[in-house]
Formats: structure tokens, sequence, C-alpha cells
């Protein structure tokens, strides 16, 4: 739930900044000299990317968060197995244990969102989040491709 909040606060902000950010172009615009009218538009263009970027992170979560919640319903999250450090910090020789078994479960099943969903965890435990990223992109194709209904 912490995570939820910090979430919809930060894009709260990232909006207000889109806001500020776009209403400056929108000045440099209405100045109407050449100059300002192209640099208005460079500008306005920085909250329109933005907002895409926000876009796609929102609906990267729920899609992964719906594939979380089905996973929880037929009882297949994956158990954390992981030893910690006295700190709470996850043991890189632990964490690499468990990758393995989970790639060679997802390579076993490729055609299988679950196991590419375990894989993502895997990799984000391992602190590989660009890979735990692609892993969970491919779970939501494999979800959507099964008629589970995830959106892009």
């Amino acid at each position: 739930m912490r995570a939820k909040i910090t979430y919809f606060v930060l894009a709260a902000v990232l909006v207000g900044y889109f806001v500020l950010v776009g209403s400056r172009g929108v000045m440099l615009i209405r100045q109407g000299t050449a100059v300002t009218v192209v640099f208005g538009a460079s500008v306005l263009v920085l909250p329109l990317i933005g907002v895409w970027f926000l876009w796609q992170a929102t609906q990267f979560a729920r899609n992964a968060e719906r594939l979380a919640r089905e996973l929880a319903a037929e009882g297949g999250l994956p158990v954390d197995e992981l030893v910690r450090t006295p700190g709470g910090r996850i043991d890189r020789d632990s964490a690499d244990a468990v990758f393995a078994k989970r790639r060679a479960e997802t390579e076993e099943s490729p055609g299988d969102w679950r196991a590419w969903f375990r894989l993502a965890v895997a990799y984000h435990d391992a602190r590989d989040t660009p890979r735990a990223r692609k892993a969970m992109q491919r779970a939501i194709a494999l979800h959507r491709a099964d008629g589970g209904g995830a959106t892009a």
C-alpha cells in the first residue's frame, strides 16, 4: 500500500510539473516571435513525452498487479525463499540460486505467463531491473494472448 501511495504522490507531482512546463511553452508561443514560437513548441513536447511515459508506466504497473492477483488466487505466487543479511539485504548467492531455478522453469515452459512472472520476480530480487521489466512485459503479453484480458 505504501508503494501505491508513493506512486500516486509522485505521479501527481509529475503532472503538476507537466502543467507548469506546458504553461511556459504556451507563454512562449503567445509572444509570437519566430524564436519564441519554435522554443515554446519545443518546450511543449517535453510534457507530452512525459505524459506518455507516465501512462505507459501506469499501465505496466496495473497489468503486473492484475497478474499478481490472478497468480495469488491460484496459489502460484513465488515463495520468498531468499536468505537475507542481518541488515535485510538479499544474499547474492541465494538470489542466484532462486534465479537459476526460475530460469529453468521458464525454459521448460516458455509460453507460460506464470513462469515469466516468477522469473521477473527473480530478476527483481537479483536487482536486475531492466530484465525484470522485460520478463514482466513478456508475462503480460502471454497473459493477453491466453485471453487473460491484460492491456498494454
